[in-house]
């Protein structure tokens, strides 16, 4: 009896050094970028709805150079840059590398390009301990204790922008001062959240779930018309199909980006086209029909 119990542990013991040996463990290595997607999205966002909210249609059909070198030591230079470009172009301007072959220049500056943020507590908010000989046992820091927590953070861009003649420096217009802000809210009820809210966020979100929708249909955006805005996508058949240095008045129908139109007058250049920039044409839409 004793020899059939020994065999029985000897065997159960066999059994669980081999499902050791079988198990195996594996690690995910993570990393964080030195600045947050909060923080970056706040900054972009603030400076898409800044620069949307510039008119540059007076200078619609103009030679343009444009003079960056105002920007290089804000925040996120790069995209800002880059955005002003983008919103020259839709407006029609056309772009000159050369500064001797503009008509313009368009010279921008920013007065503030960052965050901030402010955070609300109720509840006990962390605390140091003095550490005593008869305190000792105790741990040096109370965790904080929130019953509610909020926590809003906002990204602010100040942008201007100005135009004048290269030749004779006169001026010829000027945007003033444009600002524009973008939010991203926190919120902690009794340790549970964040719930997620603001400009950046597309309704509500909890713990990167959506909760609430941001509530635009689709039959509100038909009613926006076609405008082109600056996260739209656009199509310039006018650029894509004849040289850079002719302009054409828009036809008297708006056609899809794919018709095709006869030239018919070659030789007007853009400074005689009235002032009238290279036609802009929305997406075409898509059909949604089965």
């Amino acid at each position: 009896m004793m020899r059939e119990n020994g065999s029985v542990v000897v065997g159960f013991v066999a059994c669980t050094v081999l499902l050791c040996a079988l198990a195996g463990c594996g690690t995910t290595r993570t990393s964080n970028t030195l600045r947050t997607a909060t923080e970056q999205l706040l900054i972009s966002d603030a400076i898409d709805r800044a620069v949307q909210s510039i008119d540059f249609s007076p200078l619609a059909g103009k030679k343009v150079f444009f003079d960056e070198r105002h920007l290089y030591d804000v925040v996120d230079d790069s995209y800002l840059i880059s955005s002003l470009r983008q919103h020259l172009l839709a407006n029609g301007c056309i772009l000159k590398d050369d500064r001797e072959k503009a008509t313009f220049v368009v010279e921008p500056r920013a007065g503030a390009i960052g965050t901030d943020n402010h955070d609300l507590l109720f509840g006990v908010p962390a605390t140091n301990v003095p550490q005593f000989t008869l305190l000792a046992a105790l741990p040096p820091v109370i965790p904080e204790i929130p019953i509610a927590k909020r926590r809003n953070q906002r990204g602010v861009a100040k942008i201007a922008v100005f135009a004048y003649r290269r030749e004779s420096g006169e001026p010829a217009w000027q945007s003033g001062i444009v600002s524009s802000e973008s939010t991203s809210n926190d919120i902690w009820v009794l340790g549970a959240g964040p719930f997620k809210r603001g400009t950046i966020h597309r309704g509500t979100s909890f713990a990167g779930d959506k909760l609430i929708a941001d509530g635009k249909s689709g039959k509100d955006q038909e009613q926006q018309g076609p405008v082109i805005q600056l996260a739209q996508e656009a199509v310039f058949p006018h650029a894509l199909s004849r040289p850079s240095e002719i302009a054409y008045k828009a036809p008297s129908e708006v056609q899809q980006a794919t018709a095709e139109e006869s030239v018919q007058n070659p030789a007007s250049s853009l400074e005689a086209a009235n002032g009238e920039g290279p036609l802009v044409l929305p997406p075409p839409a898509k059909n949604t029909s089965p």
